[in-house]
């Protein structure tokens, strides 16, 4: 298992921008790894995730174009820059991880394997 915490959610207005972080214990470079969240009454929906090298991510239809992801391997951190949010969006973000997956592969990791933070917060509201 790896440690994973995230940090960066918040209430933020439509339109507005937030960038969570997650932060990995080492071995982290051997680990794709992703972002999910899941709205209350909702089931969990793979949002972003990104290889192990960085070479390759996988996003929802529903961020694309709005969501970046990205990771820094010596910083055993991974980020997701979110954009032009929407109300939508609200929901509590997790951060995981699981060895040696690919991107897409990644955000269809099943809730019961992997290495999962905590969860961060984002709401999105006027």
């Amino acid at each position: 298992q790896l440690q994973l915490v995230e940090s960066g959610g918040g209430l933020v207005q439509p339109g507005g921008s937030l960038r969570l972080s997650c932060a990995a214990a080492p071995g982290f470079t051997y680990y794709a790894t992703g972002w999910f969240r899941q709205a209350p009454g909702e089931e969990r929906e793979g949002v972003s995730c990104i290889s192990m090298a960085g070479d390759s991510t996988h996003y929802a239809d529903s961020v694309k174009g709005r969501f970046t992801i990205s990771r820094d391997n010596a910083k055993k951190t991974v980020y997701l820059q979110m954009n032009n949010l929407k109300p939508d969006d609200t929901a509590v973000y997790y951060c995981a991880a699981a060895p040696y997956l690919t991107s897409r592969a990644m955000c269809n990791l099943p809730r019961s394997t992997g290495s999962w933070g905590q969860g961060t917060q984002v709401t999105v509201s006027s």
